[in-house]
């Protein structure tokens, strides 16, 4: 019996980047600080078939894909809109959030609302892969992962088969 091919594309393009504003929450009484981290992503494509031209994906679409959801992730605080431990007041042009006896005021222009329950590696990396999987339906990718690099050896990663919604 002949050994399962398998294609991987792994992408890790220097502009796979965005640096951002945000705090973690652990629990009712620890978070972290607001702090800034510059994140980089990848993403790596993997198939058993590879199209009549040898092309296991659109590199050009996927790669431009990758960089736009960076570029509305750049230059914002992120906030876990989902987060059970954090309340909400937006008013007029600011968002105000509290966490314990912390308050936050910030530009509303600044902040992007996440639909997540932390603002973590983990959730980041669902998240990206949530948004760029629609895109390679249909095709010859048959499961991608999406990793976030928070530091130098620190990064978390979402791996999934692509399906179609449920």
């Amino acid at each position: 019996m002949a050994a399962e091919e398998t294609f991987r594309l792994h992408l890790a393009k220097e502009d796979f980047k965005f640096s951002v504003a945000h705090f973690t929450v652990f629990d009712p009484e620890r978070a972290e600080l607001l702090h800034g981290h510059n994140y980089r992503v990848t993403v790596e494509l993997e198939g058993r078939e590879v199209g009549e031209l040898g092309l296991l994906a659109d590199l050009d679409a996927v790669k431009e894909a990758i960089r736009a959801l960076c570029r509305g992730l750049d230059s914002r605080t992120l906030l876990p809109a989902a987060c059970p431990l954090l309340a909400w007041d937006h008013r007029d042009d600011e968002i105000e959030v509290v966490y314990g006896d912390r308050r936050y005021r910030l530009p509303a222009a600044d902040v992007l609302l996440l639909p997540l329950a932390n603002s973590s590696m983990e959730l980041l990396a669902r998240h990206l892969w949530r948004q760029l999987a629609p895109g390679l339906l249909g095709g010859a990718v048959a499961r991608m992962t999406v990793t976030v690099e928070e530091t130098d050896g620190q990064r978390a990663a979402y791996e999934r088969a692509i399906e179609p919604p449920e």
